[in-house]
């Protein structure tokens, strides 16, 4: 983009955001309005690891809980851990305080969901559902990921062992498949894609088609709390298959993998959809994840290597009643690892770089601000432009920034709303370490100038 087009475009920004206080709820209500009747809402966050992504989000959605009905949300997380959560909110389950409901979230990178927003929003939620009236439907809480396979099978044995023991038998016997690989799972992926072992497709899938074929039975066997827990073990059966075949494809293709994990996320959407709607019509469900997730990905340089997304899919199955919310800052601190599996430390993130989103959202005479682009013709047209766009996982690389973490969008059709922070700063773990709490040294370390 050249600097002329660049500075037109800024020029436009400045007098067409609409500006966003801190600790002022009320100034979404612009951003409300253009969610309207829409019954599924992604919220984004260009980070795993920023803390005003998760409390904006977190503002946002119990708006959307207390003002609009929704009834449920949907994570970027593993069915069953985030399933404790969902137990802990509506009253039930075994766990007695909030942090006590994120246990679940053991393997890395536990600061994604094990972290201060969370916790607060998960006391919020379950404080909601108290003050609701018995018969009255509660908010759920639902993980979306595919990677808990072995949890996964743990929970469907548990479920046919107390309704139906000579299916639980079977349903043993066809996960015993994966017993010669532990609980490593990628190692289960290699020797299956390599032909090096049989794969257990045929257990898995054969498992989950004996569920649905009991599922009149099951779920109805004792009212709301026996389809529930059929819900439960249904979707667990469900990831349990797509996950067998996600570990199988992630030596083959990363393409193929991730419109696995994607298309994955959206079938549980979809479920949890049914699920609700079957009790209280038309549910609504808001949706967290990364951007690079809930951005439709036809308007992003994914969508040209062949890759889908969930907003993308939401999209192509609900037309406008998915509207899809991104986030973007500048510079600040974010909670990331330097590798796989490292602790989580508390980086710098270094300035966007120029012909970016955030670069050009830089210029703006704005520290945080909206906007909303199905009512503003002017930017939604501008904003077509071809821009980088920063994303942050799990691991931050700033050393090779440009290849690892920025890629080719038109915003505007990415997104329907677009939320601007400039400076953010690290998500705080619940465990927080050392590497943590020193931060990384300034630039000019060790000298200080």
């Amino acid at each position: 983009m050249t600097v002329s087009l660049s500075n037109s475009i800024a020029d436009d920004l400045s007098g067409n955001v609409l500006p966003l206080r801190p600790n002022e709820t009320t100034d979404y209500d612009p951003l409300l309005r253009s969610i309207g009747k829409a019954r599924f809402v992604l919220i984004g966050e260009a980070s795993h690891g920023t803390h005003e992504f998760y409390r904006e989000r977190a503002q946002i959605t119990k708006r959307l809980i207390t003002e609009f009905g929704f009834k449920a949300v949907a994570v970027e997380a593993d069915f069953p851990d985030a399933s404790r959560i969902d137990s802990y909110v509506r009253g039930s389950g075994y766990d007695g305080t909030a942090i006590e409901s994120l246990g679940g979230f053991k393997r890395f990178p536990a600061w994604m969901w094990r972290n201060a927003d969370v916790l607060d929003f998960v006391g919020w939620l379950r404080s909601y559902n108290d003050d609701l009236s018995n018969d009255s439907e509660k908010v759920g809480f639902y993980g979306l990921d595919l990677y808990s396979l072995h949890t996964s099978v743990e929970v469907v044995l548990g479920y046919l062992e107390k309704v139906d023991p000579e299916g639980a038998a079977r349903a043993r016997e066809r996960y015993s498949c994966f017993e010669h690989f532990g609980e490593d799972t990628q190692s289960y992926g290699y020797a299956t894609a390599f032909g090096i072992a049989e794969s257990c497709e045929d257990e898995v899938v054969g498992q989950l088609i004996e569920l649905n074929r009991r599922a009149t039975e099951l779920a109805n066997r004792d009212g709301r709390v026996a389809a529930d827990e059929f819900f439960m073990a249904e979707q667990n059966a469900r990831l349990i298959k797509n996950a067998e075949q996600y570990y199988r494809t992630m030596y083959r293709s990363d393409v193929s993998s991730w419109n696995l994990r994607d298309q994955h996320m959206v079938e549980t959407l979809q479920s949890l959809d049914r699920h609700i709607s079957s009790r209280s019509k038309h549910a609504k469900i808001v949706v967290w994840e990364h951007n690079s997730h809930l951005g439709d990905a036809r308007a992003t340089e994914m969508g040209r290597r062949g890759e889908w997304n969930v907003g993308q899919l939401m999209r192509e199955r609900y037309g406008t009643e998915s509207y899809l919310v991104g986030f973007t800052t500048y510079n600040g601190t974010v909670t990331a690892a330097n590798n796989w599996g490292d602790p989580a430390s508390r980086l710098r993130v270094r300035d966007a770089l120029d012909g970016s989103v955030e670069s050009l959202f830089h210029r703006v005479d704005r520290d945080r601000f909206l906007i909303t682009f199905r009512e503003n013709e002017l930017l939604r047209t501008r904003l077509t432009t071809p821009m980088l766009e920063r994303a942050i996982g799990v691991i931050y690389r700033p050393e090779t920034e440009r290849h690892s973490h920025y890629f080719q969008t038109r915003l505007s059709e990415q997104f329907d709303a677009v939320i601007h922070i400039e400076e953010t700063r690290a998500v705080e773990p619940l465990e927080t370490t050392a590497a943590w709490e020193q931060g990384e040294p300034a630039e000019t370390f060790p000298f200080g100038v």
